[in-house]
């Protein structure tokens, strides 16, 4: 029997997720939505796309959360996105109040699941799906570092016009702006980047990546990136339904892992069929470290505010 995934959110980076998934071929997909039809229009349309790619998995959309259930994994992208001139700090009430509900509605109908958060401000999404949940950590995840070092890779691969498959990447710490590209940790071909780029040239690149997502925001003018994202999402699904054991970076709860306790940051992670099968722990310069330290201080400041708006509401 085929695995279930579920995917709340029909919009851009939900429905194009879906289809990814469908692709794919490894798991039937719902996709839930709180427009009415607009999940059932979209999941018919990639039913049908079925004979063309040669797909046989079952596709349905539904308003309601009831055809979801005992899904294997469900991947959360409901939430208001980023408009020009907003920035993830922006969104974080809203969606606190977005994946609150809908993680309550998960772990009702699937209370075995693994939940993959993607909504933004992510790093505080993923920490308020984690603790609304009650899972254990292993089983609440959150996708923005393959995203992160996917647009890394990609200018760097531009820069130096070689394939994006031999640069190697790992990018750290929340999914913002402070976020941390670990340039000790890149090579192409097994090539330290530094060997093939001047430092200032280097130093671009980083902070072309921390402003990836906004740059995208800015040339769309409405909506925000959608292809990359589901790509990385679908690359954690994988991950899971076939227990490959990617090391991968993800948004996970520290405890104690880098320093950092009782916190959702983006760092290595191994990720098979139980979700997150151990949190890479690596050494790193004092630089890098205290520029993770400050990259998890911006989202302890985002879980404090959500905290305190929650104690206001109670």
């Amino acid at each position: 029997m085929r695995s279930k995934v579920t995917v709340v959110g029909a919009g851009n980076v939900g429905a194009t997720t879906a289809l990814r998934i469908q692709s794919l071929g490894y798991a039937d997909v719902v996709m839930v939505d709180v427009v009415e039809d607009l999940p059932q229009g979209k999941s018919l349309d990639m039913l049908e796309a079925g004979p063309v790619v040669g797909s046989d998995v079952q596709v349905t959309g539904s308003n309601s959360y009831d055809e979801s259930a005992d899904s294997d994994l469900v991947v959360i992208t409901a939430g208001i996105a980023r408009r020009p001139g907003m920035s993830r700090d922006d969104l974080l009430l809203t969606n606190m109040r977005i994946t609150s509900s809908v993680t309550q509605e998960v772990v009702k109908h699937s209370p075995n699941c693994i939940i993959i958060a993607v909504t933004n401000p992510l790093d505080a999404m993923v920490q308020n799906v984690y603790e609304t949940s009650g899972f254990p950590r292993h089983r609440v995840f959150g996708m923005a570092g393959i995203l992160d070092t996917a647009r890394y890779r990609t200018f760097i691969a531009q820069e130096l016009k070689v394939s994006v498959e031999d640069v190697q990447a790992l990018v750290l710490g929340g999914h913002g702006d402070d976020m941390v590209p670990l340039v000790r940790y890149t090579s192409v071909g097994g090539i330290p980047v530094t060997e093939l780029m001047a430092e200032e040239k280097i130093d671009q690149i980083v902070q072309r990546t921390r402003n990836g997502g906004g740059e995208i925001v800015a040339l769309l003018k409405e909506g925000s990136a959608y292809y990359a994202p589901s790509a990385a999402i679908t690359q954690m699904v994988e991950a899971v339904l076939l227990d490959k054991q990617r090391i991968l970076p993800a948004c996970a709860y520290l405890e104690g892992e880098f320093g950092i306790n009782g916190l959702c940051v983006g760092v290595p992670v191994k990720i098979g069929a139980n979700g997150i099968e151990s949190i890479m722990q690596i050494d790193l310069t004092a630089d890098e470290n205290k520029a993770l330290q400050s990259s998890a201080a911006s989202v302890q400041e985002l879980v404090d505010v959500m905290r305190e708006a929650q104690a206001s509401a109670s």
